[in-house]
């Protein structure tokens, strides 16, 4: 669990809450389910226009990341490119065959059987930086689904309050009912602006943050293997790779 996220997430609603409070107004005002909906639902539809469907399932699944992100498994990876290293360097880069077979990592696999097959370094990384490259698109292009939500969701909250204020208009022989339509309407506002900024961007940035270390993961691999392809030691393997942490 991500402490971070979760504190941030009550602060942003105490402040938002604490804040109407204050003033002196009622927070039971921000309770409109007619707003809440054309914002949700109306940002909802904005990005399932936006994003192919598999992208944007994908994003909604990563959006976990933002309370429970992946485990850093830098040190993790070091350890195993220094042990492929050290199976190489006693006994050629066939012995590396029993360390592929108990591989589940697809980028992994391929990257040892590229070694095995007789790859040189230059092959090997220029295949490997494909794989990185494209892995890292399809990553961040599913973050993006929580940045478009974010830029969404304040003109929808203006849509809303729009909404509100033209049925208020309707009510102009009541004066009674003026003040409180009109406050009532621009809680879509508050919904809109609200979520974009205390919810939307945010968990799209902390996604970007366990993205960019994934890449890094996979680059210490890549770089781990290329080394070993070169014939180097693995002390200095080792010590190149632990730059990435």
């Amino acid at each position: 669990m991500d402490r971070g996220s979760l504190i941030g997430l009550t602060l942003a609603g105490a402040a938002i809450l604490g804040g109407q409070a204050l003033e002196g107004g009622h927070i039971a005002l921000f309770l409109q389910p007619t707003a809440f909906i054309i914002v949700v639902l109306g940002t909802l539809a904005a990005v399932l226009l936006h994003y192919p469907l598999p992208v944007f399932m994908q994003g909604i699944r990563m959006a976990r990341w933002a309370f429970h992100p992946p485990e850093p498994e830098g040190n993790t990876l070091i350890r195993r490119v220094v042990q492929w290293s050290h199976a190489a360097r006693q006994d050629g880069v066939l012995a590396l065959e029993k360390h592929l077979n108990i591989t589940r990592d697809p980028f992994q696999k391929t990257g040892l059987q590229l070694l095995i097959d007789g790859a040189d370094a230059d092959k090997l990384r220029d295949t490997l930086d494909v794989q990185i490259i494209n892995f890292e698109t399809a990553e961040r292009q599913a973050a993006r689904v929580w940045e478009s939500a974010g830029g969404y969701s304040p003109t929808l909250g203006i849509l809303g309050a729009v909404i509100g204020l033209i049925h208020v208009m309707e009510n102009l022989t009541e004066p009674g009912k003026l003040g409180p339509g009109i406050a009532v309407a621009f809680v879509a506002t508050i919904y809109g602006v609200g979520l974009a900024n205390l919810v939307f961007l945010p968990i799209a940035n902390k996604i970007k943050f366990s993205i960019a270390r994934r890449v890094r993961e996979r680059e210490i691999i890549c770089d781990g293997l290329v080394g070993i392809a070169q014939g180097d030691n693995p002390r200095i393997i080792e010590a190149r790779l632990k730059g990435y942490l």
